[in-house]
This record gives C-alpha cells, structure tokens and sequence, in this order.
C-alpha cells in the first residue's frame, strides 16, 4: 500500500495561499476573485520560484495553437489582473518581477503546505483570535493624528496636487512621447517582413500626426527590430515615456493586429487590444490602433486630428501589397531600389488611380533618384513634381507631398521662396514629420540661416535620434557655417551609431581637407570609398598618388577616375567643379560650374556655402554665377 505523503497544493506568500488543486487564491482566508487564465499563469511562476519564466514558456504551456494570435495581449491582460489581486506593482515588486522582453520570476518567498489543501487550524485560530484591549488604548493617540492626516490626504488626492492622486493610487503617467516598435511577423512566413513593417510605419504615421505628441520617427524605431534590449534601455536611448508593441497575422486577406502600450521606463502595462479586419479595410484598422493608442495616454486631439483619424477609405488589396513593396524597396537608398519602388508605385496606381499615398511613394521615389543623383536632374525632378501634385489633388493635407514639392522648388527650380512655403505648410499639417524638418533645416542652412537651420535640426532629431543622415546633417551645417570641430565631433557621433556609413565617413574627410589635416583627410576618403564598393585597385592608386605627390596629386587622380566612371553613370558637373576648384585650378572650376548650371544640379544651391568652393568667391565670375541664381537676402 502506497503510504507516501500527498503532493503539495497549496502555498503560502506573504498575506496569501494559493490552492493549486482548486485554482483558489486567498488573503487571510478570504478567497480573492482571480480569472482562471491569470490563476494558470500565478500557479506556473509559483511552480518555479526564482526562476525566469519565459514568455514563450508561458505561451507552449497556457495558451493553445489556434490561439496564438492573441497571446500577447491575453498574457499582458493576465499579469496585469493577477498583479492587482495581490496588490503588486511592476516597477516595484514584491511578488512578480518582470523580466523585459524577457518573461517573469517569482520572488517572494514561498511556504508549503501539504495535502488537503485545507488552511491548519492554528493558522484559522491565529486570524480570528480576538486582540488585547491594551492594544486599542495605546492605539487610540495614534488614530487622532492618523485621522488628520488622513483629511489631509482626502484634499491632496481630491485636488491632485502636483500629481499625488496618480502617485499614491496608480493612476496614468503622463506621456508626452513615445515610439512604436516595430511589430512582430506572427505570419508565420518570412517573406511578409514588408508587410509586417509597412504596418509598424502606418501606425507611427498616423500617430505623428497628433501635436501633442512626439512620437520616434519610422528610422530610429526600426533600428530595434529584433533586439534584446530591455524597454527602459530603449526608452532612455530613444527619451521617450512609452512603447507600443504589438504583432501582425495575416491569413488571405485578412489581417489581425495585436497591440499593447507600456510605460517603458518601469515596464507597466496600460493597455492591449486587438484587432481585425479585411485587408481592404487595412487604413480604418491603422487608424483605429493610432486613436485607441491616444485615448489611453490621453493626448488632446483637436478636432483637425480627429477628422484626418477618422477618415480612412477602403484600398483596394492589390494596390496596398504593391505601394508596400514600394516602400519597402524605397528605404534601402539604392539605384536598384529606387527603380524597384517606381515600378511597384506605377503598379499601384494602375490597381488604384485614386491611391494618394501610391502618387506620394512616387513622388519620393523620383525626387531621390535626382538628390542621389542616380540620374540627371531633368530625367526626375520634374516627374517627382507631378505624381506630388497629383497626390495633393487626391489628399489636400499630404505633408509628404508638400515637403517633396518644396524639394523640388528648392534644388531643381530654384524657386527658394516657394520652397519655404511649401515647408512651412508640410509642418504646419504635420509637425512630427521629422523628414520636413530635416529638409526645411537643409534649405535654412543652404541660404546661410544657420541659427534657424541647427534649430530645426535638433527638432528633427529628437523626433528621429538614431537617423544616420539627420545626425550627419547637423555636422554638416556647422561645416558650413566653418565651425570645422563641431562639424567633426558630430560627424564621429554619426560613425559611433554605424561605423559604415559611407557619407559620415567623406563629411569628416571633408572637414579633415579644411583644417588642413591631409592624412586625415585622405584615409577617411578612401574609407569610404572602399565601404561604398569601389574598385580596390582605383583605392590603391590613390594612395600611390598621395604618397608620391601629396594631396594635389590625390586630387587630380580622383578627377581622372571620375570621368572615367562618367562614362558608365551620371557624375554630376558640380563633382568636378569642387574637384577643379580644391586644385587651385579656377578656369576648369568655372566652366563645370556653368555645366552644373545649365543641367541644374542640385548642388548649385550650396554655392554661397561650400567651402570648397572658396578659392572662386573673389572672381567676378563667380559672383555673377551667385546673382544669376537668385538666392533671397
């Protein structure tokens, strides 16, 4: 006969006892009400004290296949009831630590009691036996002063002075900022990666739009994708107070989208909902996350923001999958890339001719192959400017399309008035776009107005602090404005974010070649030539040259590799101007210039400012070039 003892079923923590066989939970013998799910996952962490249970663990024992979808918002939804059942906290914990990103751990300590299950009768004994009158004499001094205090503390939290109400009850904290990480792919298929993120920049679109709100632009935020850092480390690096996370599942063409905020500095959950509809309703789901999101932080929307919120027409299905690809190609800043995004927002438009967004990626995409130069200034600029006007045609409020036309106005037209208005109306529509700040600081500090231009700058970065060309854009006006030191510690700032960034790397040679700092300047030159892919041997020849005739020599070589590689891909004339210019040689330097006039390079709004272009400034000829572009006061 079996007479080993019975298993243990129930614990003893703190004020409480956990019955594991009855999924009962009590305080003082009083049975506290707790879901079953939250009561599940309690009895798991008491199964293992100490010890991290993952979320994934959570999810392979308590959460069924068929239900996957929603198991992050159902697990968040459970701690956070079990955590008000027993009075805890997620910033300090007495009984569940949360172990971001991560899982959770028991941490109080535990006692054990066997068998039945039953509360031991000393226990019951001890929790009604009655208290000794001496102890209420001595207490009756201490509850007169308690009592006033307690008056005090009526008014404190009626009033809510200087936010107590919040603090001692746990009420919201008040957010002012935040990002979106980006989404997690629960398709199962990692090909849906583009569809997963073109999700995660809808909603930080969409959120963006909201004035009272700072809200981390798509750059910045994607740089945490797949990463293991803890939320406060994100939230201290990116100085935001709260997170969205969340998943995308998509099964034909319905998709469901789970989403939680979270107070990222002490990791406390304030909301999670989920949601699903057919992809052609995919817009009014973004929208409906971007208003839940803001009514749970409570950020005032005025009534502007809640209209363009509200407003959300379905899209066709194919043309949405297609202006994702678009964007998705978009973001990798290469010749290929850019030809891939104009072909996918073509196809778009063919599914959709009235899909603004579709003429909006256009537009983009042609204005980048001019500013990258992929192709001539004639054979994209003016292209850019009709899909972004037919895009305003179809969204009169599209920043996007304002802040593309104000490129346009500025490094092709050269109509600079124009091209301040245009993005001042960008901002006007939408103030957390950070790509207008950094284009409309770019034309400040272009015009000579670097006050306003590094002003609009640190905007720019707050809304998108770890964007490499916006880092790289702040050393570059203190360049202009030759301020050589400030301009090289903001662009070794950049590298300590990615030291490959080819441009961060020729921006310091640049600011090396000014200080006279040749070596310098040389070995970050060919860095960055050697990141971007060029020829070794073309590397090794430039070496040569410098070590055999210095700087000049390194200089006439690299013009000769230039025009060279001109007769495979489009050089732009101003190249070779500032090449000529650095030489001392003004004839060759004069004549590109007039090149890069004619073809209207974009370079040719920098001429008051580059200063490689110093050697010209006292020619007579240079000045007329000045007063022919028509540069305001």
């Amino acid at each position: 006969m079996d007479v080993s003892p019975p298993p243990r079923q129930v614990v003893r923590f703190g004020d409480f006892e956990a019955n594991l066989r009855s999924s009962e939970l009590r305080r003082h013998g009083f049975k506290v009400k707790l879901g079953a799910q939250s009561f599940q996952v309690l009895g798991l962490l008491l199964e293992n004290p100490g010890e991290v249970v993952t979320r994934e663990e959570l999810r392979q024992k308590l959460w069924t296949e068929d239900t996957f979808v929603d198991f992050e918002a159902g697990l968040n939804s459970a701690i956070r009831r079990l955590r008000d059942a027993l009075g805890d906290s997620a910033d300090q914990p007495r009984f569940i630590e949360t172990l971001p990103r991560r899982g959770y751990r028991f941490i109080a300590p535990l006692e054990r009691n066997g068998g039945s299950g039953e509360v031991s009768t000393d226990s019951a004994s001890a929790l009604a036996a009655p208290v000794p009158a001496a102890f209420w004499a001595g207490r009756r001094k201490a509850l007169l002063v308690a009592g006033g205090f307690a008056g005090l503390v009526a008014v404190l939290l009626g009033a809510n002075l200087g936010g107590w109400r919040d603090r001692l009850l746990g009420g919201p904290p008040r957010i002012q900022s935040l990002a979106v990480l980006p989404l997690e792919n629960l398709t199962g298929d990692p090909g849906q990666e583009y569809f997963v993120d073109g999700m995660t920049e809808a909603l930080i679109t969409n959120l963006a739009q909201i004035r009272a709100l700072r809200v981390i632009s798509r750059t910045s935020a994607m740089r945490y994708k797949g990463t293991n850092k803890s939320l406060p480390e994100i939230a201290q690096e990116l100085n935001v107070d709260a997170v969205v996370e969340g998943t995308v599942a998509r099964s034909g063409d319905r998709v469901r989208v789970t989403a939680q905020l979270i107070h990222a500095r002490t990791d406390r959950h304030l909301w999670a909902d989920e949601y699903e509809r057919d992809l052609r309703d995919v817009l009014s789901l973004q929208s409906e996350v971007a208003r839940a999101v803001a009514g749970h932080i409570q950020v005032a929307l005025t009534p502007q923001e809640e209209a363009r919120l509200a407003r959300a027409r379905p899209v066709n299905p194919a043309a949405y999958r297609a202006w994702l690809y678009a964007r998705f190609h978009s973001a990798k800043r290469t010749r290929e890339g850019m030809r891939k995004a104009i072909e996918y927002c073509q196809q778009a438009i063919q599914e959709d001719p009235n899909y603004a967004l579709a003429y909006t990626g256009l537009a983009e995409a042609f204005d980048l192959q001019g500013s990258l130069e992929f192709v001539p200034p004639h054979q994209a600029f003016p292209r850019a400017k009709e899909a972004a006007q037919k895009a305003l045609a179809l969204d009169k409020e599209s920043a996007e399309a304002y802040t593309i036309l104000g490129s346009i106005a500025e490094v092709y037209e050269w109509n600079f008035p124009e091209a301040e208005r245009f993005y001042q109306r960008a901002l006007e529509l939408n103030p957390g776009y950070a790509t207008a700040h950094h284009w409309y600081a770019r034309f400040l500090g272009a015009a000579g107005r670097h006050e306003e231009a590094l002003a609009e700058m640190k905007r720019a970065q707050e809304l998108d602090p770890l964007s490499l060309i916006i880092n790289n854009t702040i050393g570059l006006i203190y360049f202009w404005e030759r301020r050589y030191d400030q301009a090289i510690e903001h662009y070794r700032r950049t590298l300590e974010l990615d030291p490959s960034f080819v441009l961060a790397h020729s921006s310091l040679g640049s600011a090396y070649e000014q200080k006279g700092m040749h070596q310098e300047a040389v070995e970050e030159y060919l860095r960055a030539m050697a990141l971007s892919g060029e020829k070794p041997e073309w590397i090794a020849e430039l070496e040569k040259a410098y070590a055999v005739s210095g700087f000049p020599g390194y200089l006439q070589k690299r013009l000769e590799q230039l025009k060279e590689l001109a007769r495979r891909e489009y050089i732009p004339p101003f190249a070779f101007a500032a090449g000529y210019a650095r030489l001392g040689d003004k004839e060759e330097a004069l004549a590109w210039l007039e090149r890069a006039y004619a073809e209207r390079s974009r370079y040719m709004v920098l001429l008051k400012v580059t200063p490689a272009l110093d050697p010209l400034r006292a020619d007579p000829r240079f000045q007329e070039l000045v007063r022919r572009m028509n540069f305001p006061p």
